[in-house]
């Protein structure tokens, strides 16, 4: 039976109980100075942080928080540097790093130990056949016949000495005149003799040397790496050791 001193028929809450909203009606919320409801008999609170405790960390693999949008980024704590930025206008500095191999010493040979070299290279190798070369020429002129068994021989030799020299600076990076001088050939990127297949291919190249009252030649003084223009078309460097 309903209770006569509830006229709109809803039920009281009795000792302990908590008046539940009527069907439709929002919970009551605390009114003004009253705390928050608390947990029921058996239920745990949500934990606070204690006094002097950090927040709880992410687990472990999950990402920090990110800041909401509009919200600044975390600043440096107190006695940490901030990140340096560079100057407006000023582009990021980037190192610059150069990869080239002058050999065992680094050092690039002078053009005077180089034309020393070469002296001493067709002295020792081209003299001898030079020699034979030019006498040969001067009785083929003259109209004999072992003038020109002279020249060829001379022509031969020189072309055997130059091989050999050929050969010696591919395979060691230095010929007669290189190790006297203390220089020899190497290649640019590997800083090792570049064999003989490119060493006869710069041999070859010196004629490029040559053209303009031999300035090739001369490169060497001026140039920032030392080389002459055979150097340059073969990738090669004559350094110190």
């Amino acid at each position: 039976m309903g209770n006569p001193y509830d006229p709109y028929g809803q039920q009281q809450p009795g000792y302990g109980g908590q008046q539940q909203p009527g069907y439709g009606q929002p919970p009551a919320q605390p009114g003004y100075g009253q705390p928050p409801a608390q947990p029921g008999y058996g239920q745990q609170p949500p934990a606070q942080p204690g006094y002097g405790q950090p927040p709880a960390q992410p687990g472990y693999g999950q990402p920090p928080a990110q800041p909401g949008y509009g919200q600044p980024p975390a600043q440096p704590g107190y006695g940490q540097q901030p990140a340096a930025q560079p100057a407006y206008g000023q582009q990021p500095a980037y190192q610059e790093v150069h990869h080239h191999h002058y050999g065992s010493t680094g050092q690039l040979a002078e053009w005077g130990s180089r034309a020393g070299a070469l002296i001493i290279d067709w002295l020792v190798v081209g003299a001898l056949p030079g020699i034979i070369y030019f006498i040969g020429y001067i009785m083929l002129l003259n109209g004999s016949g072992v003038g020109a068994l002279l020249a060829f021989i001379g022509f031969i030799g020189i072309i055997a000495g130059g091989l050999w020299l050929t050969y010696q600076e591919g395979t060691t990076g230095q010929t007669i005149g290189k190790r006297q001088m203390g220089i020899r050939l190497v290649g640019a990127q590997s800083g090792q003799p570049i064999g003989f297949g490119m060493a006869f291919l710069r041999r070859l190249a010196h004629a490029a040397d040559s053209f303009a009252c031999y300035i090739g030649y001369l490169w060497p003084l001026w140039d920032e790496r030392k080389q002459t223009f055979a150097d340059k078309i073969c990738n090669t460097y004559v350094v110190r050791g």
